[in-house]
């Protein structure tokens, strides 16, 4: 983490009149009715851990920083059709992180459509968002591996613009080019539904059809234009073809391990192995199938075990409100019951959102004895090493 976080009051869409330019909603707070948690560490522990942060580069290989309203089940839809969404630079302020991979809203983003992941709706939600960053002086932008140290340098955050599918370009291959020019700057192949590129992750009938024709097209298009790739949601074969073409290391910015306890709903030690093997990296996401910290760090453990201490990170995938409420929603909106163990807890104890995430991972790895050398390689050491090849 740079130098003390120079936030300066501003809260997105200031330069506008709420009421009057666009609608306002009640937006949630930094703990939707559940109660901050901490990791205790001893005085030495606390005075190492703010060392390390303060020497060390921070980067959240996947959130969502940002305010979701306070009645998801009420005003989520009109919320995202404002077209306004809200980044969160007053908690993000607050954290340990330089640099964070915002995931908008993805399949969420239905703008203009009913549906999500429509081209002008990922073009509306990246657009604007960019306009409401231009005007903060705390965040910033990411376009390359220097906008990370010059915001830590600067006492800043490098918010990089990052989708979770590119389902968008549909048969466009220019369309990558497109969205690099925007800024987006990491796209997975895939989300749960299949698209022009590959198989999905919950999109396999008989079998798994793995990556198009075109999806190999894409990945090399990626690597031309220094665009990360990202494998959350592929389906496994997908996964396997993406690490098997791909010239550049990748990222799976969010996962769990199915021999780490996820069964099926986690990814494979041969996938994780084959994503090592490119040189990438994959983060630990945060799910409400764990019920605290130490469940998710259990799964960081048998990923370094599995892998390597290397190619692993932090990517937990939370976000300012109600995720439970959340899932509940889109649940509901796809006609989709939520499997029990998804709503199992309604929030991850030390983990709700990235501001609790991102004070209490490092302090966990400190009060866990890992190494000085060891810890900044998972902070954000690791991600760094793999942006400087694929950027």
């Amino acid at each position: 983490m740079g130098s003390d976080k120079q936030y300066d009051g501003y809260q997105s869409y200031d330069y506008l009149e709420e009421g009057e330019d666009y609608t306002g909603f009640d937006l949630a707070e930094m703990f939707s009715g559940y109660d901050a948690h901490e990791i205790p560490l001893s005085e030495d522990e606390q005075d190492r851990m703010e060392a390390l942060v303060a020497d060390e580069v921070v980067v959240s290989l996947h959130d969502h920083p940002f305010y979701f309203p306070e009645d998801v089940h009420g005003d989520l839809w009109d919320y995202v059709r404002e077209g306004r969404v809200h980044t969160a630079y007053e908690f993000l302020s607050q954290t340990s992180l330089d640099a964070a991979f915002d995931m908008h809203l993805d399949g969420l983003s239905g703008i203009h459509s009913k549906h999500g992941w429509k081209w002008d709706d990922i073009v509306h939600d990246v657009s604007m968002r960019a306009c409401d960053i231009a005007h903060s002086d705390y965040a910033m932008r990411c376009g390359d591996v220097d906008d990370i140290f010059r915001a830590r340098e600067a006492g800043k955050i490098a918010i990089v613009p990052a989708l979770e599918s590119a389902a968008m370009i549909e048969n466009e291959l220019d369309r990558i080019e497109l969205l690099y020019g925007m800024g987006v700057r990491c796209m997975g192949i895939t989300y749960n539904a299949s698209n022009s590129l590959g198989t999905g992750q919950g999109d396999i009938y008989e079998r798994d059809g793995g990556l198009t024709a075109f999806g190999v097209d894409a990945v090399h298009r990626m690597n031309k234009v220094g665009m990360a790739i990202s494998t959350s949601h592929s389906s496994p074969q997908t996964t396997l073809d993406v690490c098997e073409v791909t010239e550049r290391p990748i990222f799976d910015t969010h996962a769990l391990a199915q021999t780490g306890g996820m069964g099926q709903r986690g990814s494979s030690d041969e996938e994780l192995r084959a994503i090592a093997d490119t040189g990438g990296v994959i983060g630990i996401l945060c799910s409400t199938h764990l019920p605290d910290i130490d469940t998710y760090m259990e799964h960081f453990e048998y990923v370094v075990d599995l892998v390597g201490i290397d190619h692993v990170a932090f990517g937990p995938d939370v976000l300012y409100g109600d995720h439970t409420s959340l899932l509940e929603v889109l649940g509901e909106f796809h006609g989709v019951e939520l499997p029990e163990s998804t709503m199992q807890n309604p929030y991850v104890k030390g983990l709700e959102n990235p501001t609790e995430a991102w004070n209490n991972i490092p302090r966990w790895l400190v009060r866990n004895d890992y190494s000085d050398e060891d810890i900044g390689k998972v902070l954000g050491g690791n991600i760094i090493r793999v942006l400087d090849e694929v950027w």
